[in-house]
This record gives C-alpha cells, structure tokens and sequence, in this order.
C-alpha cells in the first residue's frame, strides 16, 4: 500500500479533496442513467464503493434503501465518514461498513454478491500490478450483468496532465507525482482505458467530461472519462 501515507496526510490536511457528504455530480447523473436506460429498481441493492473516502457516494447509496460496503485506504477519511455516518443515524437507518484496506489487494467479499461498484478517480493512484487485480476482483465480486462505474483521468488533451507527465514523471506508464502531494496519478488516453477495461467488462458508454478542480485555491482545467460498464 504504497500510497497509504500520501493519501492520509491529504485527508488529514486537505489541498485537493472536498470532504463533504454530497454525491458527486457524476455519480447522481450515473444514478439516473441506470434508473432510465438500464431500468433498474435502485433499492435493496448490494454496493461496493471503491476508495470510499469521506464516505459522500457511500450515504448516497445508503440513503436510498441499499447495502454498502466501502474499501479505503486511510484511516482518517474513515474517521471522517463515520462521523457523518453517526450523525445521520440519528435521522434515519443506514447500511454502510467501512473496511480499511487498498483496493488493489483482495477484497474481503464473496463471489457474484455486488450489484454496483464504484470507482471515481480511487484506481488512478494503483500500481500496474495493483490495477490487475482490482479488476479482477471486481470482476468476481460482481454479479452477472452488475455495473461498474469508473470515473478516471483522461490524458487526452489535457494540457495540465502533459505538464504534470513532463515535470513530474513517476516510474510507470502515464503517471505522475502530484507535486506537494506525493500522491501518484495515472492518465488514461482511450485506447489505453477501452485496452484495459474491455477484457473484462463490457462498455456501456464511455465519455470524456472537462472539471475544474480546486487545489490551493486555484482552479484547474482537467479532463475526465466516464465509463458505464457491465459484468461480462
């Protein structure tokens, strides 16, 4: 878990992250996505939630009928989510278990048991090997015809992330060090994201999206893949 100590010192003393407990709005519209195209009954579902972080996706799920499991890598962003998760208890029941752990080691869940996963921007910071057998577990995770959503960077033209690949280069293929951050990024051109994901998993859709994140109080341009995807 190479990226444990990064990743706790962002949550301790953020730059980058929002630690709030509203969804992402790329998770909301991928909500009703499956709800209008896959027509899926989104209650009394089994979730995983990879690299839960603060726990925001997580009490989205949660609050509307569902089970969820969350796999993160820091203790304090657990901490975090807990909090929220107490609070919101004292308003309403909630199925929501956190474990500590990388999501790219085994998952301590059983065979064809989830019906949505979630990845939004948690596997970009794996290694080679660690993406491996993320993909694999959550391929055997996932029920037959279960969705997997995957937000990732997106390499193509993405000023910030060439500067990034230029200036800071990590070992593998398209990372980078996050300067001041020590945390490690991986940018996905689209043949490169269709290349490794497909073997898999069949792609429902896959869209470029431009953000522009917050970090010291600055605004930066970057570009996103949005991946709908089903179990093979």
């Amino acid at each position: 878990m190479a990226q444990e100590k990064a990743w706790e010192n962002e949550y301790r003393k953020s730059k980058l992250l929002t630690k709030d407990n509203k969804p992402q709005s790329d998770v909301v519209r991928y909500v009703q996505y499956l709800i209008k195209q896959e027509k899926i009954d989104l209650e009394n579902l089994n979730i995983l939630d990879l690299g839960s972080g603060a726990g925001r996706n997580s009490f989205y799920f949660a609050e509307m009928g569902n089970n969820v499991i969350g796999l993160e890598i820091s203790k304090t962003a657990i901490e975090i989510a807990k909090k929220y998760f107490n609070e919101l208890m004292s308003r309403t029941v909630l199925d929501i278990k956190y474990v500590k752990q990388s999501i790219g080691e085994k998952f301590p869940i059983d065979d064809n048991s989830i019906d949505i996963v979630l990845d939004v921007t948690s596997s970009n910071s794996l290694t080679e090997t660690e993406r491996e057998v993320y993909l694999q577990e959550t391929k055997r995770v996932l029920k037959p015809e279960g969705h997997f959503f995957v937000k990732a960077l997106c390499k193509d033209g993405d000023d910030n992330a060439k500067h990034l690949l230029k200036d800071f280069p990590g070992v593998e293929k398209d990372t980078y060090k996050m300067p001041g951050l020590e945390v490690v990024e991986r940018v996905w051109t689209k043949e490169d994201f269709v290349r490794t994901y497909e073997p898999y998993f069949n792609i429902l859709k896959l869209e470029k999206k431009t953000s522009y994140p917050r970090m010291n109080n600055r605004s930066y341009k970057r570009n996103f893949w949005l991946a709908y995807l089903q179990n093979k």
